[in-house]
């Protein structure tokens, strides 16, 4: 084995592949597949604070101002001059008073992690990176996902920029924002409208791909999210290498927890970082399946002796009664993650937390993050409707360090966004009711004016009074 190479995620398995074999399983025992490290053979930095120094960058093209791969120290499966980069993880720490206030946290310990400023709009460049990099190693000419819409548009982006391979998209016919459709149509990959939903795309592209061998981008992928690890070192960087409290963030198909999970406990384990925040996931009420199988039916990682049995029951009890998952939040519109089990490892090792928010408990809180002037998209606002009821539920002090990670940008999915702001109330329940939203308390309604420059100022005046 080289310092790379592939282990399963199943200690009583724990078998080893080499780094350059294209899997998205363990062909022993079926589980997934950490990217893993001899860690002795690794050059660490000697301090945390040394992490992703600029004067370390590699250098060539748009990998050398990566924010993915200057912290290439912790991510060696791909040479400096292999890396491919389209300029990703040029994201923002923000404090954000408003939306610490709605959360109930104190304002100078509360922080929103944007990566609505990746290329294409969301935090799947991070991971894309990773991916992109390593099926380029493995001499990959076609990659292919199932998508929501961020993995689509990040794929496109990829394959289009750096020419390397083709892409073909698999992606639930009606369920997808037309802001990530059109990236994906934009770019030219071959997007193919499945009929049924994301659990649909993502099993038929996975047969396709193992058929056909074509390289599988999805966050089954270990190399996705070695990427997605990036997000975390550049929130300790942002707060200084100071450790959260806590760490909230989106649960759809489980990839972003899984990832800062791991990038946790390797720092930690390797003495770069003192203590483990805790990690808060949040599901859509509409896609609730790691909160049903956590919190109701006490699923755990057990020490990697997941009761496989009550998974395949509860899917079974999906099908029995047809239900799909159904939420305004579409990025997590998610029934059955593919990461559940490394995010259950992820919150045994955090001692994390899964928590549900409505829709309308959503989108109230993405009306607050944007009075920061923050625009993300449904699913990013999730972490702050958590980080609410966290904190209502005394699990969560409103004196912790608490950073809220924002996935992807506003425009991704402006329906939404358009609709809460300026439907009537009878409008907003008859089109969105089904999703259990019935209120805009928070709107911001656009003025309809005469084309007249008197009653235009006194609209000006009016709202300048009212502040």
């Amino acid at each position: 084995m080289t310092i790379a190479f592939q282990r399963c995620i199943n200690p009583a398995c724990a078998a080893e592949f080499d780094l350059l074999r294209v899997l998205s399983k363990c062909p022993k025992c079926g589980n997934l597949l950490d990217a893993d490290y001899d860690w002795g053979k690794m050059r660490l930095p000697d301090r945390i604070g040394r992490l992703g120094r600029v004067d370390e960058w590699p250098a060539g093209g748009l990998a050398a101002v990566s924010g993915v791969w200057r912290f290439g120290a912790l991510l060696p499966f791909a040479p400096a001059g292999r890396r491919v980069s389209i300029g990703e993880g040029h994201t923002q720490l923000r404090v954000s008073p408003r939306a610490a206030a709605f959360a109930g946290i104190k304002s100078e310990n509360f922080r929103l992690q944007y990566e609505g400023l990746n290329p294409s709009g969301s935090f799947k460049d991070n991971g894309m990176a990773g991916a992109f990099t390593h099926a380029s190693l493995a001499g990959a000419k076609i990659a292919a996902c199932a998508s929501t819409g961020n993995t689509s548009a990040s794929l496109a982006a990829f394959a289009a920029a750096s020419g390397l391979m083709r892409a073909i998209i698999f992606i639930g016919d009606g369920k997808i924002a037309y802001g990530k459709l059109s990236q994906a149509l934009d770019y030219g990959a071959v997007t193919l409208l499945v009929k049924g939903d994301f659990d649909d795309a993502m099993a038929r592209v996975q047969e396709v791909c193992a058929g056909e061998g074509i390289y599988l981008v999805n966050s089954v992928n270990p190399f996705r999210l070695e990427g997605q690890k990036t997000t975390m070192y550049r929130i300790l960087e942002g707060l200084d290498w100071r450790i959260p409290d806590w760490v909230v963030c989106p649960g759809g198909n489980l990839g972003n927890s899984s990832a800062f999970g791991k990038a946790l406990y390797e720092l930690y384990d390797h003495g770069l970082i003192p203590k483990l925040p805790r990690l808060a996931v949040v599901n859509s009420s509409g896609a609730p399946t790691l909160s049903r199988l956590v919190n109701r039916f006490g699923l755990k990682w057990n020490g990697g002796r997941v009761d496989d049995d009550a998974i395949a029951a509860y899917y079974s009890e999906l099908d029995a009664r047809g239900e799909k998952a159904r939420t305004l939040a579409s990025a997590i519109e998610i029934n059955r993650p593919v990461n559940l089990k490394k995010c259950l490892r992820a919150l045994e090792r955090t001692n994390g937390v899964v928590v549900e928010a409505s829709d309308q408990e959503i989108l109230d809180a993405k009306a607050w993050i944007a009075r920061d002037g923050l625009g993300c998209e449904p699913a990013s606002a999730a972490s702050l409707a958590g980080a609410r009821i966290l904190v209502e539920r005394g699990i969560m002090d409103r004196d912790s360090l608490v950073v809220a990670v924002l996935t992807g940008h506003q425009l991704k999915d402006p329906h939404a966004t358009v609709a809460y702001h300026s439907y009537p109330e009878d409008k907003l329940r008859s089109d969105f009711g089904g999703f259990g939203v019935t209120a805009s308390p928070f709107a911001n309604r656009p003025i309809p004016v005469a084309n007249s420059l008197g009653e235009i100022i006194d609209v000006i005046r009016r709202t300048a009074r009212e502040g």
